[in-house]
């Protein structure tokens, strides 16, 4: 096959510029700052949500598990049904208004008795950005030819750093300057706007990818079954498929583990500094902004590495980079329990997590797409990849919150990363060898 014409490539990529500000504004920054804060009271970080206590950070994420659960049980149904009736980019459409919609109303979020409002909303959010993942996701096998898959994935993700960049610039101006635009008078209103703008950019800059998508053609057409069925019968013919994909098979478990560990290091980053580290909230959305300038480089610096080394190469050199950084987390951790400043240690801490964090995800993406067989049921394919993607999550968030709570500390929680990363680094590795072993003409194996 063929890549598209540059205008498609671009009008795909606008996709991560414009969901990409939900990853950095609400689960990286402003939101995850602003929720620690107006959930206190006086001094305890305890809330009170569907009439149990709850420490606040907890509860937040328990409420993304549980987004993440509802992805992964309805993506396999709606991503096969969207194969049979060539309509993915109807479910692209619906997902991004939920997800814009739901960020928007966050504005209304303001303390404890509209705490509803924020895990609601945060729930909401959640399912319309990873839902329309896996219909966003499953253009570029259509879109791009094998060779230009790491490139195309990459540069999806770079313009996805690059956009949302640009916004959290404009939200800082109204954060830390509301005196310019007559905010001043309420303490919550510049970090709510903030959510307001990422719900307008978001649904905004994704018109350009609708536009510019084909529009998909059905995969079959089975008179004799209805909707829902139909969906369930491209749902089992995938499943026989990855039976006798061996490497496939074995990449999505090093998958599930090694992602469990990225997502959930993401997720929780910015909570980890804020109370763990006690870090100020200016200068912890400034080294989160730092992260994702890092992580465009990042981003093509991996697919580079990718070409000169092959892609199970690279990943087993990202996930020990990983490894690296969930054991200096752990030591930063107990640095600053001994009162000692930590600052520093985090922001070179934050340059690391920022090279191999676009990098691992862009890479990823596009190793899945070339072990993938040449199928017209792209999006049932790739919503194996994003179940097994969204249950990880959900494992690794429930994880984190549960030691939190048990423990007392977030530190002991990401020990427990750690070991995600070492058992998905196995895998990996012995998925290499058994490619190596395997026979380059046998079937199921797709050389990368």
């Amino acid at each position: 096959m063929q890549t598209a014409s540059k205008k498609v490539i671009n009008g795909w990529a606008m996709y991560d510029w414009a969901n990409s500000v939900y990853s950095l504004v609400i689960t990286s920054t402003i939101f995850p700052a602003y929720y620690e804060s107006v959930t206190k009271n006086n001094g305890s970080n305890e809330v009170i949500f569907m009439g149990r206590k709850f420490v606040n950070s907890a509860l937040y994420n328990y409420a993304l598990g549980i987004a993440f659960l509802i992805v992964a049980v309805m993506s396999p149904i709606l991503s096969s049904i969207a194969d049979y009736k060539g309509n993915k980019k109807s479910f692209l459409r619906f997902f991004c208004f939920i997800g814009s919609l739901s960020c928007s109303l966050l504005y209304f979020f303001k303390g404890n008795d509209s705490l509803w409002v924020a895990i609601v909303c945060t729930i909401i959010a959640c399912i319309g950005f990873w839902s329309s993942l896996v219909f966003y996701n499953s253009y570029l096998p259509e879109i791009a030819a094998p060779e230009d898959r790491d490139r195309v994935s990459a540069k999806g993700f770079a313009m996805g750093y690059i956009g949302s960049v640009i916004l959290q610039l404009v939200c800082f101006v109204f954060v830390f300057k509301p005196e310019w635009f007559g905010m001043q008078n309420d303490a919550t209103l510049p970090a709510r706007f903030s959510f307001l703008l990422v719900g307008i950019w978001w649904f905004g800059f994704a018109q350009l990818t609708l536009f510019r998508m084909p529009k998909g053609l059905p995969a079959a057409l089975r008179p004799e079954h209805n909707i829902l069925s139909n969906g369930f019968i491209e749902l089992k013919k995938v499943f026989i498929q990855l039976n006798h994909l061996l490497i496939l098979k074995r990449y999505l478990l090093a998958f599930f583990f090694y992602n469990t560990g990225v997502q959930t290091i993401i997720l929780v980053a910015a909570l980890f500094g804020s109370k763990e580290l006690k870090l100020p909230t200016d200068k912890l959305i400034i080294t989160i902004l730092i992260i994702q300038i890092v992580a465009i480089a990042g981003a093509y610096i991996m697919a580079k590495l990718s070409e000169k080394f092959g892609n199970f190469q690279t990943l087993l050199g990202v996930v020990i980079i990983w490894i690296l950084i969930c054991i200096s987390a752990y030591q930063i951790a107990n640095i600053s329990d001994e009162g000692k400043d930590a600052e520093m240690y985090f922001y070179a801490l934050a340059v690391a997590v920022g090279l191999v964090m676009g990098g691992i995800q862009s890479l990823s993406r596009s190793t899945y797409s070339k072990l993938m067989p040449i199928t017209k049921d792209t999006t049932s394919f790739f919503s194996f990849y994003d179940v097994t993607e969204k249950i990880g999550i959900v494992i690794g968030m429930f994880s984190f919150g549960l030691i939190e709570e048990l423990t007392g500390s977030m530190k002991n929680s990401v020990l427990v990363v750690m070991c995600f990363f070492i058992i998905g680094f196995v895998i990996l590795y012995f998925t290499l060898l058994k490619e190596k072993q395997l026979s380059i003409s046998t079937k199921d194996v797709h050389t990368i």
